[in-house]
């Protein structure tokens, strides 16, 4: 059974640094897209960063790139969310999510990765509050 399982959130103030975790537990998979979710209260869950695993190639939001660094830690399987610079429209609760075995072209992952039907599995969520 695949678990996932993040940590990390917290309050800090704007500028601020905070840094996700993300572990997986019975996964077996080796090629597949680890993703970072986001959804503020009355809005609609938005895509924040994702990674190929297997591949290191990411992705960003528009919102975030530049700030936020999506990272992994094989020997742990544990996916990473760096996230500096924090401004107050960062604040929401963080999902992490991942794929069942997935093999694409890069250009395919570029163009898919923000589409959360792509993703099987999800956590339970990491709230991030960020005050001015």
């Amino acid at each position: 059974q695949v678990q996932l399982v993040e940590s990390g959130g917290g309050s800090v103030q704007a500028g601020g640094s905070l840094r996700l975790s993300c572990v997986a537990s019975g996964y077996s998979y080796r090629n597949y897209w680890m993703g970072w979710f986001r959804q503020a209260p009355g809005k609609e869950r938005e895509a924040v960063a994702a990674m190929y695993i297997g591949s290191g190639v990411t992705a960003y939001a528009d919102s975030v790139k530049g700030r936020f660094t999506i990272s992994q830690d094989n020997a742990k399987l544990t996916v990473y969310l760096e996230m500096n610079t924090l401004k107050p429209e960062d604040t929401a609760m963080y999902y992490c999510a991942a794929t069942r075995s997935r093999v694409v072209a890069t250009s395919y992952f570029g163009l898919l990765w923000s589409s959360q039907n792509e993703y099987a599995y999800w956590g339970q969520g990491t709230q991030v509050t960020v005050s001015s």
